[in-house]
């Protein structure tokens, strides 16, 4: 029994309770698919999955509403499969262990999903109560939208009919969203040939771990420390000054979360392994953890003995590679100049593969200027480039531009004043969100994005305050009550 379903509201945390006994992890969907349409079915709810794998439900106006707008609730059943070095979890087939730890809930080892379950628990909740008095209603659950916001991306341009989106992926309560920025992922590629390695040379295991990591938007500008980036400088200073040899390298799973952990194998002269343990480890230990030292509380370098490879990277090649790790650029690019507290562009170097014969990079480039993006890409395609790495792009999506006529942007913030005695806060994010997608195909729908207050998603710290989703819940209803005639 969770000790989360019992929480108030209890509409929402039932709901989201159900879900976290359902694998979601990005491009495994078909679970929480089936599950969502045979929960619409045992509610009497008309629901169906569309071609791109959305799954849609839609509720005729109570009684007395009919002439109001037709609202779209919108957020996406897929979750980011992040979890603990330590912790054995698999995301395909096992649920999410929940905890409460004073005003939050939490997971155990692995990301919570409430980014972005809080949202199709809520549009649950909505959907099965016919006591709450709203107009007609659409709900609208995406998929995949972490990875590649494929769902939006691909979804048939007659498929919603709602004149007003309340997107549900909002991570601070108090707060709507009236824009966010667009983005692209950056894919640098290389094959080479691999040469043994020499019968002589032993083999360490670096790692770099116990990292915050975070949201690479919504977190970029905290400082964090990258385990990709603070590799490279180590692996540059093995390489050159104790003989190593690049044998792999793995760092970071997602493109859009901050890398929490990497590891790399290097082969180098027995005779080097004490003086790379005891000096270079030990003095990278040191560097990080003071230069990270308000931030990464428990930043952890290790070194150990391993087995050794039978193959590595050729030296000039191996060079390159961890130069273009080096020369990559990673966090803030740029804030917006006219608005200098919010991030304008930026880039994240979510995941470096280097091994058996094939090196393979992902940055995130986020930007709210197109201009900026394509310099920002550009500049890393440079240093790719240099290390003879072919670069290709993927998945852009556009920049959600505000409107300051927006009508339910003024009611909201109108509600939220009478609700709770003070002003919600309306922000433009360096966050992706899927408004961008869908206000390019529906470009007269009047879009805002709120939520409960969320911490470190995309991290295995992912938490939910409790407070907040009641508080979230009551401004979502008087939203519903209110909506705007036709």
């Amino acid at each position: 029994m969770s000790e989360i379903k019992n929480l108030q509201p209890q509409a929402v945390w039932k709901n989201f309770d159900l879900l976290t006994q359902v694998p979601r992890p990005s491009g495994h969907l078909e679970k929480v698919q089936q599950f969502l349409l045979d929960w619409a079915s045992e509610h009497g709810i008309e629901a169906h999955k569309d071609e791109a794998g959305n799954i849609l439900m839609h509720k005729a106006a109570t009684p007395g509403y009919e002439d109001r707008k037709v609202i779209t609730l919108q957020g996406h059943m897929d979750m980011v499969p992040q979890k603990t070095k330590e912790s054995t979890h698999n995301f395909e087939t096992d649920p999410i262990e929940t905890y409460i730890d004073g005003e939050w809930v939490k997971a155990r080892d692995t990301t919570l999903g409430s980014d972005d379950g809080m949202a199709v628990a809520t549009i649950m909740g909505i959907f099965e109560d016919d006591t709450i008095p709203h107009g007609p209603l659409e709900g609208f659950i995406t998929a995949d939208e972490e990875t590649t916001m494929y769902g939006v991306e691909h979804m048939a341009t007659d498929t919603l009919k709602g004149e007003i989106l309340l997107n549900l992926d909002n991570e601070t309560e108090g707060e709507m969203v009236v824009g966010s920025a667009g983005g692209v992922n950056q894919n640098a590629e290389l094959e080479y040939k691999e040469q043994p390695t020499d019968e002589g040379d032993a083999a360490v295991k670096i790692t770099i771990k116990g990292l915050l990591g975070g949201h690479s938007g919504l977190e970029i500008n905290e400082g964090r420390a990258n385990a990709n980036k603070l590799m490279g400088r180590l692996v540059q200073d093995a390489i050159a000054n104790y003989e190593a040899c690049l044998c792999s390298w793995e760092g970071g799973n997602m493109r859009n979360a901050i890398c929490s952990h990497a590891e790399v194998v290097l082969t180098l002269p027995r005779e080097n392994v004490a003086a790379l343990k005891e000096d270079c480890i030990a003095d990278w230990k040191h560097v990080f953890r003071d230069e990270y030292s308000v931030v990464e509380k428990t930043l952890d370098v290790t070194v150990e003995d391993a087995e050794r490879p039978k193959s590595q990277v050729p030296a000039e090649i191996a060079d390159n590679l961890v130069n273009a790790i080096c020369a990559c650029h990673n966090g803030v690019m740029r804030m917006i100049p006219e608005v200098p507290h919010i991030v304008e562009t930026s880039s994240n170097l979510g995941i470096v593969s280097i091994g058996s014969g094939r090196a393979e990079l992902t940055v995130l480039v986020r930007s709210s200027r197109d201009s900026m993006r394509q310099c920002c890409a550009e500049t890393l395609e440079s240093a790719f480039a240099m290390a003879g790495m072919k670069v290709t792009y993927d998945h852009a999506y556009p920049a959600w531009q505000p409107n300051p006529q927006s009508e339910i942007v003024s009611l909201m913030s109108s509600i939220y004043r009478e609700l709770y005695a003070t002003d919600a806060k309306v922000e433009v994010v360096h966050a992706g969100l899927e408004c961008g997608v869908i206000g390019a195909k529906y470009p007269r729908m009047d879009m805002v994005s709120f939520g409960p207050t969320l911490r470190s998603p995309h991290t295995p710290n992912e938490r939910c305050f409790i407070p907040s989703v009641d508080r979230y819940w009551k401004f979502v209803l008087e939203t519903l009550r209110q909506a705007p005639r036709k």
